[in-house]
């Protein structure tokens, strides 16, 4: 009832602009009464996503019909991954990158990594398949919101892998605690891995999430640090931290055998904005802008080889909050000649804390 309602009181304000709508819609592939249907069964999805007045509404029902023929011609294609409609359908590109504040703040770390994590000699040692997630060693997917915090959640990641393989239990971790407190990084503004392994080194450790929520998603803002109020867990204290070997999937499968991974790549494009299943093999780029976790690594029911990726978007994107990136992708070539990986998975470089 209330939707019908809302269907009524939106109907009537909007009535005058769908002509702008219409044609607009001349360029999209379908009419305009199949996007509107459509967007309308989306918005009873994502409630909370609901515009506020008519003017917003086709500016959102435009962006919604682009990405929906976004998405029915790259599945049109039968490629090894699917393009779907999630809670970022309604952004435009520059929308999405603007609400996601992707980037990663300064591009070098404070300082160096103690060690490297070089491919093994005997690369027939190296496991075919590995996935962490299943194994007890990830905690469930997280939303970084509207906060340029991905590098904190990509750190605390791979700070509660390595805290469980050491332990044998798993702990979620403070994002807020680094956003906040965190003076070698920029809180929602970006940041870098490597700096969180250190400065959380530095601080002897960190908080438990439950004594320090995270709100920066929907404030937008990074918080005064408040860690006063929290008690820190020593026991995720890194002693050092570990850059993986760049550009050498041996060196990525090697260390993915070992533990979670952190890692950085380029998100910015429409394939990762609208991303659903599958092993993405669209060319995304090597500008890296998002930090993530890598969790494994395997081969799809397709045959083509993946790295296993978190995500700190929800659980709405993507395989339940996880992507498949393509493994052995040679095409990706950086400025300097060098094999980045898919979207930059091996260009970072990946990294991971010692306990």
């Amino acid at each position: 009832c209330s939707s019908d309602l809302y269907k009524l009181n939106m109907n009537r304000a909007i009535f005058a602009l769908f002509t702008i709508f219409a044609c607009a819609a001349a360029d999209n592939i379908r009419d305009r009464d199949y996007y509107v249907a459509k967007f309308y069964d989306w918005m009873n999805k994502f409630e909370h996503l609901r515009p506020a007045n008519g003017e917003r509404f086709i500016s959102m029902l435009k962006n919604f019909a682009n990405n929906d023929d976004i998405i029915e011609l790259t599945n049109a294609e039968k490629l090894p991954y699917q393009l779907g409609h999630n809670e970022f359908s309604h952004m435009s590109l520059d929308e999405f990158r603007d609400y996601m504040h992707l980037g990663l703040g300064r591009s070098d770390p404070i300082e160096p990594a103690t060690f490297i994590h070089e491919a093994p000699t005997n690369k027939a040692s190296i496991p075919d398949s590995v996935d962490w997630s299943t194994q007890g060693a990830v905690t469930p997917v997280k939303d970084q919101g509207q906060c340029g915090s991905c590098w904190s959640f990509s750190a605390t990641g791979a700070l509660e892998g390595a805290y469980y393989l050491k332990n044998g239990n798993l702990k979620s971790y403070s994002e807020q605690h680094l956003v906040s407190c965190d003076t070698t990084d920029s809180g929602c503004n970006g940041g870098l891995m490597d700096n969180a392994f250190a400065w959380a080194k530095s601080n002897g450790g960190l908080c438990l999430e439950s004594d320090y929520v995270y709100t920066s998603g929907t404030s937008g803002k990074s918080g005064s640090c408040e860690a006063s109020s929290c008690s820190k867990d020593t026991g995720i204290a890194p002693k050092s931290y570990t850059d993986v070997q760049k550009f050498s999937d041996d060196s990525m499968m090697s260390a993915l055998a070992q533990q979670p991974v952190s890692i950085a790549i380029e998100a910015d494009q429409s394939a990762f904005q609208l991303y659903k299943s599958g092993v993405l093999t669209a060319a995304c780029g090597s500008r890296l802008d998002h930090g993530v976790l890598a969790v494994g690594y395997g081969t799809w029911t397709d045959g083509t080889d993946y790295y296993k990726v978190k995500n700190s978007w929800g659980e709405s994107w993507g395989m339940d909050g996880y992507i498949l990136l393509e493994r052995g992708n040679t095409d990706n070539i950086n400025f300097r000649g060098q094999n980045a990986g898919q979207c930059g998975i091996l260009s970072g470089p990946p990294s991971y804390p010692n306990l």
